[in-house]
């Protein structure tokens, strides 16, 4: 029997839902497995500690399977806690609803124009909201400039959020808050920047101005993609099928800043942290957790190691992250009260050799020239402008410079999954098959470079120097003569 309401009787007791069949009060848009395993956790916990009417309608852009595997089942999925001493299932139930918006993006804008919604959060990744990596400034692609310029059912995420806040406005439907739940640097105020761009080519700046706000967030919880063996643990804790299924690590944070004009579930009850400001927050996770991720995912895969936790045991590379957070990671940022970036970092590294989490390389290499910038490109930015050579970050980039050559040193393919892909293989084949030339090559992507760093001829030395090695020898003994 598969998962659902009516099969939740023949479910073990402790892993049934906190709640059931819950109002909608909240849309989110990207029904990832990170926010399946993250948001939705904290948000059903928030209404059985505070009650309200927050049920989440999932909105999919583009993924029919998980959209129809849900509405399958009533909305429910399960989250499976993978820790090193064993495991931990519950299924959720905070989900209210579940749209396809490739299929019907005219029921999506009908949505966000309902009163009883008042929340929209999303996780698109970085490349959904259409962001130029080196500068943060909107893209207006051909897809997005027809969803401003014409009547046709929205495409984009922009578009979507736009045209859904035209109809809110008209609808008299009250004030909304937009909450962005993804890893970008000052992510509520690039939302902020993103909404009022397009508030003002649609004409309802001052409408936008007075109902809609943006909160920041900082979001953590290591969720690998889920795979055959996360639904057969999943059917074996259950006793039903869940072919919505996800995993993740036991450990979970969510920092918010409390600014939502017509109230929000209690979150806080649920483990959250409310706060004025998340900025700090936002920045040690980025840098630290999700800069140390995209490093060691860059060496790793290209030496071979198909998980992070596996990449991680090779000789030398936690010695090189742990020196890339102490002496550029580190002085590149100010903590948030009372906390260490250094014990941060421990903390970070001690998560990712958790054995029960098979959090593949690759997998967190995809996007890298969406991911590079917050994550390491503003780290090595900021060392320059001190005047500092931030030796560690430029091994990271030539990491990926060696990953997006697509093989690894034992001679195996790797994927090049990259919004920028077919730039990067143009470059690539255009330039001279040197360290020198590569570097020359993909500095020249203007959307993830900028051109001071593009041009800083001692960081270029840095880089060619780590590029020419890792080509040379490898990862493995360029670590060992690190």
């Amino acid at each position: 029997m598969e998962l659902s309401r009516a099969a939740l009787p023949r479910v073990p007791a402790g892993c049934r839902p906190r709640i059931s069949a819950p109002a909608p009060g909240i849309v989110h848009l990207g029904v990832s497995a990170f926010h399946r395993a993250h948001q939705a956790v904290f948000t059903e916990e928030a209404m059985a500690a505070g009650g309200g009417d927050w049920g989440i309608v999932h909105v999919a852009p583009h993924s029919p399977q998980i959209v129809g595997a849900m509405r399958a089942q009533d909305g429910l999925f399960s989250v499976t806690a993978l820790g090193p001493e064993g495991t931990s299932t519950r299924v959720v139930g905070s989900s209210a609803g579940q749209l396809l918006a490739a299929a019907d993006p005219d029921a999506v804008v009908a949505l966000l124009a309902d009163p009883a919604v008042r929340i929209v959060t999303l996780t698109v990744t970085e490349k959904g909201y259409r962001l130029d990596g080196a500068t943060g400034r909107m893209l207006l692609d051909d897809e997005l400039r027809a969803d401003l310029e014409t009547d046709r059912a929205p495409r984009t995420v922009p578009g979507l959020l736009i045209r859904g806040l035209c109809a809110r406005r008209r609808a008299g439907a009250g004030p909304i808050a937009l909450v962005s739940c993804d890893n970008l640097p000052a992510n509520g105020h690039r939302m902020r920047g993103l909404i009022d761009t397009l508030a003002v080519a649609k004409g309802i700046s001052d409408w936008v101005r007075e109902n809609v706000t943006c909160p920041g967030t900082m979001v953590d919880r290591i969720v690998p993609a889920t795979t055959a063996e996360t639904l057969t643990l999943a059917a074996e804790t259950l006793g039903v099928r869940d072919r919505a299924a996800v995993n993740g690590e036991p450990y979970r944070a969510w920092v918010i800043e409390d600014d939502f004009p017509a109230g929000r579930p209690a979150w806080d009850l649920a483990g959250a942290v409310m706060t004025g400001d998340p900025r700090p927050w936002e920045t040690l996770k980025l840098r630290t957790l999700n800069g140390v991720h995209s490093a060691i995912a860059y060496l790793g895969a290209v030496a071979g190691h198909e998980t992070i936790a596996a990449a991680l045991t090779m000789p030398g590379l936690e010695t090189a992250v742990r020196l890339f957070i102490a002496e550029d990671i580190a002085p590149s940022l100010e903590p948030p009260d009372g906390v260490d970036t250094i014990a941060y970092g421990d903390e970070v590294l001690v998560r990712f050799e958790n054995p029960a989490i098979a959090y593949r390389t690759t997998q967190v290499a995809g996007d890298g020239t969406q991911k590079l910038p917050p994550r390491v490109l503003h780290t090595i930015q900021d060392r320059r402008a001190a005047g500092e050579m931030p030796r560690w970050g430029a091994l990271v980039v030539a990491a990926w410079m060696r990953f997006v050559q697509g093989v690894t040193d034992d001679g195996q393919p790797l994927p090049l999954d990259d919004p920028l892909a077919d730039r990067i293989r143009a470059r690539l084949a255009a330039a001279p098959a040197t360290p020198e030339g590569v570097v020359e090559a993909l500095l020249g992507l203007d959307t993830v470079f900028n051109p001071q760093l593009a041009d800083d001829a001692e960081f270029r030395a840095v880089l060619v120097g780590w590029l020419t090695s890792l080509e040379k020898h490898g990862v493995a003994a360029t670590l060992a003569g690190a």
